[in-house]
């Protein structure tokens, strides 16, 4: 789904997601030991259209960076609730292509199953590349869940329609929590138990901390460089 067949309506986009989202695997179990973990991030710029998307592979065990991309550009779609994914896919596959890494599981900053249409950019990225993958989110998208107990580790279900989208998890005691959701190739426990691996010292993992980082400084870079 690259060139000439991205879509450019609201109508093509969600016909895309229809097509897509029979192939997304919500069962897993996925790896329980990764290598290498890919953590993916997009910055945006004050207009809202000039964007950096990055990947940052690390090192399951020590964090380490192994291996970064990143990818500067303009948005590839409107801003439209439930198509985000449309605006940051073409940037995110560009930096992934150029890996020379595949990473073991996608970590995106965003969401999976736990989306209004259960497609979000986890499992969208995740059948596009085939590659395991599961979205951790700040803020939910959609559902509503029990506050989870304050210890590290405390979850609770996160819930839309009477469906379990997610999970609520907490990665650090007392603080708030992050809205995890299974993309592709992954269980929902496992995908709970890698993010939790991944935030040894702050509530965000680190694959998105690195990520997050490594776009801001791309996008502030390329400020005031013509990207037509």
């Amino acid at each position: 789904m690259t060139g000439g067949d991205w879509p450019e309506t609201v109508a093509e986009a969600e016909a895309v997601q229809d097509r897509l989202r029979p192939l997304v695997d919500l069962v897993g179990p996925g790896p329980d030991q990764p290598r290498t973990v890919a953590g993916l991030d997009v910055a945006y710029a004050e207009d809202g259209d000039r964007l950096a998307a990055a990947v940052t592979v690390l090192d399951a065990r020590t964090l380490a960076v192994v291996e970064t991309a990143v990818t500067v550009g303009r948005a590839a779609f409107p801003y439209v609730p439930g198509l985000f994914a449309f605006r940051e896919l073409p940037a995110l596959l560009d930096a992934l292509a150029s890996l020379t890494t595949t990473p073991d599981l996608l970590v995106c900053d965003g969401h999976g199953l736990a989306h209004p249409r259960r497609f979000g950019l986890a499992c969208h990225l995740g059948v596009l590349t085939g590659l395991p993958a599961i979205g951790v989110g700040k803020t939910p998208l959609v559902g509503s869940w029990d506050p989870p107990g304050d210890e590290r580790g405390a979850w609770s279900a996160l819930r839309d329609g009477g469906e379990v989208v997610g999970r609520v998890l907490r990665t650090r005691d007392g603080v708030k929590p992050v809205f995890v959701s299974v993309g592709h190739r992954m269980d929902l426990a496992n995908a709970c138990a890698r993010v939790l691996a991944l935030t040894p010292r702050y509530r965000l993992p680190e694959t998105t901390r690195q990520a997050d980082r490594l776009c801001r400084v791309a996008l502030g870079r390329s400020r005031g460089t013509d990207l037509d």
